[in-house]
């Protein structure tokens, strides 16, 4: 799996924490991928729990809840999450 799938995730990640995502079509540009992938980013991190809104008003996705993602090694990890590996395993 290429280390740019996880470069955006906690990209995507960090922009909606602090409410600077833009509209989608600008996100998606902004990534350099489509705004069909970027929806399936979005929907993979909502299926993982991430409480993710949009403001238009704002015109920027936002957690409704504090929190965010954090992707890195772990020596206490037991298990993978199911829901995004079968993800990882349908885009790739």
């Amino acid at each position: 799996m290429p280390k740019r799938y996880f470069d955006r995730l906690q990209t995507i990640d960090y922009l909606i924490r602090i409410k600077g995502t833009g509209k989608p079509a600008q996100l998606a540009k902004r990534l350099r991928i489509s705004e069909r992938t970027l929806y399936e980013f979005l929907k993979m991190m909502k299926e993982l729990g991430a409480p993710i809104e949009y403001d238009r008003y704002k015109e920027s996705y936002y957690y409704s809840e504090k929190g965010g993602f954090n992707i890195r090694f772990s020596k206490n990890l037991i298990a993978v999450s199911t829901v995004f590996l079968l993800f990882l395993i349908n885009i790739w």
